[in-house]
């Protein structure tokens, strides 16, 4: 059923552009689509946008929900508990924008794309992107729309990197960052983790060096696998013990290789269910972009001097049982805030769920992006 609260049915819309696009890599897209969504209305001075960058499985579906060949609702947004009418993200306030970045499989344009030059998905020839390149084609589209500036860049994980970025690129164009559960860059376990997944899904026989598509298959085991790894990542051991304890699946020890705990079916499951909807090399190309993400690299490893251009206010929240982004690295961001006399707030919540808590529907956490954007709103000339 349906949230009275929500956006309703969602109605994605694709942006062409057919500018060149320089990357990162040195590598160019002469040209490109950005699939998007919009919530709420654009007031008549563009100034209430806010845009909800996403992480690593998700798209720009963030809120609302689709409708089935009934007519029901079904495939709601992945933050359809933080944007829409009422909610934290306020769509009777703010005119919220989601993107699926370059390199996604949801529509915009990817691997699983058809290649322009050759007629062909582009496969293992597309350029690898990074969260500049992101940023770069979100602010192009945001031209497109008439936004010359937003209220608020929001996102959580890879996607509050993205907020991160847009204020050191764009900062005359960023009035607040909202950071959730983030890092200045990665360590190096988080690292090894999304090299394991890779290797998962380039060994498999199935990819074909990346061009599978031809090929009509599928690396689904490798995708499986890379899910499972990740999915064990973005939980806390409190939250695994208190969801499936040692609990098995059926009433005695089978002595066999297949599944016997509840949390083996788990991710079982987790991980076919990925492999039905996700591109193996947009996962290679999004773990990458994770990987490389490091603002401080363009300044000599200074985190403060790499914030030196930032013009924004911060919201900055970390989770206390988040291991993968530890609230260490947001301390890290926070401080290298305040060394540039930035407007800083910072939060720590107390939640046994792990990384994945920035998804969830924590009565303080939402509480608290609440409240920022009630201070986002005041700001917005002649809002109440």
């Amino acid at each position: 059923m349906a949230d009275a609260r929500s956006v309703g049915a969602a109605v994605p819309q694709t942006m062409k552009f057919d500018d060149p696009l320089e990357l990162t890599s040195g590598a160019r897209l002469d040209s490109y689509s950005l699939m998007y969504e919009t919530y709420g209305t654009l007031n008549a001075e563009r100034s209430n946008a806010a845009l909800v960058c996403h992480a690593l499985n998700a798209s720009h579906h963030v809120a609302g929900y689709y409708l089935d060949a009934e007519g029901k609702p079904c495939n709601f947004g992945w933050w359809d508990n933080m944007v829409g009418p009422g909610k934290p993200l306020d769509t009777e306030r703010f005119f919220v924008i989601g993107v699926n970045n370059l390199g996604g499989c949801f529509g915009s344009t990817g691997p699983c794309s058809l290649n322009p030059a050759t007629g062909k998905p582009y496969g293992a020839s597309f350029p690898v992107v990074t969260v500049e390149d992101w940023v770069n084609a979100q602010a192009r589209l945001a031209d497109r729309l008439g936004i010359r500036r937003f209220a608020a860049v929001m996102g959580g994980s890879l996607g509050a990197m993205q907020a991160l970025q847009w204020t050191i690129d764009y900062p005359d164009r960023v009035a607040n960052a909202i950071v959730v559960a983030a890092a200045a860059k990665l360590s190096a376990q988080n690292i090894a983790f999304n090299e394991v997944a890779r290797q998962a899904i380039t060994t498999d026989p199935d990819f074909h060096g990346g061009d599978y598509y031809v090929h009509g298959a599928v690396p689904r085991r490798g995708l499986r696998l890379a899910r499972m790894i990740g999915h064990i990542t973005y939980l806390s051991d409190d939250a695994m013990m208190e969801k499936f304890g040692r609990e098995l699946r059926g009433d005695r020890l089978g002595f066999h290789f297949d599944v016997d705990f509840q949390v083996e079916s788990y991710l079982r499951h987790q991980g076919d269910k990925f492999a039905e909807y996700f591109d193996a090399n947009t996962y290679l190309l999004i773990t990458r972009a994770l990987d490389y993400f490091d603002p401080a690299q363009r300044t000599g490893g200074d985190l403060s001097k790499a914030f030196e251009r930032a013009l924004a206010r911060f919201l900055v929240v970390s989770f206390t049982s988040d291991w993968r982004f530890s609230p260490q690295r947001s301390h890290e961001i926070v401080k290298a805030l305040l060394d540039n006399r930035l407007n800083v707030s910072y939060a720590e919540i107390d939640a046994p769920h792990g990384h994945d808590a920035f998804l969830l529907e924590d009565p303080r956490y939402h509480a608290l992006v609440r409240a920022y954007y009630d201070t986002v709103w005041q700001s917005i000339e002649g809002a109440p």
